[in-house]
């Protein structure tokens, strides 16, 4: 099975490019606790592909980049780990995860029936106060596009997903999506086709604002089906 490619000059561990992460210190933290503030850091490393699939994430150097003690770093690499964005390897530590092609066929396979599932009871039970939360976001993810803002279209277009599952109003659906989180959000920033992506996310959204389940279920997983092609052609056959 082909991996997903390296992009960019990256080197071989965090070690050896210090100019990597911003500095963090305990005095600046922000209202979420340290861990996630650098775990959420590392993440966005990861999936804008500074931090490549196999780069070695040391804890000690990846504290004193960020300036605090190694605590909430281990447990960020830990959370990390637990989302399937970080592996270890016994002879390396632990590294970027890299993804196979049937790595990434299983995280469709799963997106698809949990996405499908969302959005038939974000119809159902979706507010008033939910659906233009969800449009604002919507919104932003087309503002950015057309400001050709990639970085934040592609951070909106994930908050756009993010937000289905709140809809839902179903706490063991959130549960269950939680641990996934960090590989379907890497999913959802590998699409450079953002118009259309903003499109079908209109689309999503008037579906579940008509309050028809079976319809809205019917546009969430021929979205991911669109997604499925798109993504795999961009990490395996483009790279081929």
């Amino acid at each position: 099975m082909a991996n997903i490619k390296s992009k960019g000059h990256i080197t071989t561990s965090v070690r050896q490019d210090r100019t990597v992460l911003p500095s963090l210190s305990e005095g600046t933290l922000r209202e979420q606790p340290l861990r996630e503030t650098v775990r959420d850091q590392i993440r966005q490393r990861i999936y804008n592909g500074r931090y490549a699939p196999g780069i070695r994430l040391i804890e000690r150097d990846l504290a004193a980049e960020f300036d605090v003690s190694r605590l909430p770093v281990r447990e960020a690499l830990r959370m990390l780990r637990e989302e399937g964005l970080v592996t270890e390897r016994p002879t390396r530590g632990l590294v970027v995860r890299e993804l196979t092609r049937a790595d990434v066929e299983e995280l469709f396979d799963v997106r698809e029936a949990l996405e499908g599932m969302s959005c038939r009871l974000a119809a159902q039970r979706a507010t008033d106060m939910d659906l233009s939360a969800l449009k604002q976001i919507l919104d932003q993810a087309k503002e950015a596009t057309a400001r050709k803002d990639v970085g934040a279209a592609r951070e909106a277009n994930g908050k756009f997903h993010d937000e289905i599952p709140r809809l839902a109003h179903n706490e063991l659906l959130r549960n269950i999506l939680e641990p996934l989180h960090g590989r379907l959000q890497w999913l959802f920033r590998q699409t450079d086709d953002l118009e259309l992506l903003c499109s079908e996310h209109e689309q999503l959204l008037d579906a579940i604002a008509s309050g028809d389940a079976d319809l809205a279920a019917r546009v969430a997983e021929q979205h991911v089906r669109s997604s499925r092609h798109r993504t795999l052609h961009a990490l395996f056959q483009r790279a081929q």
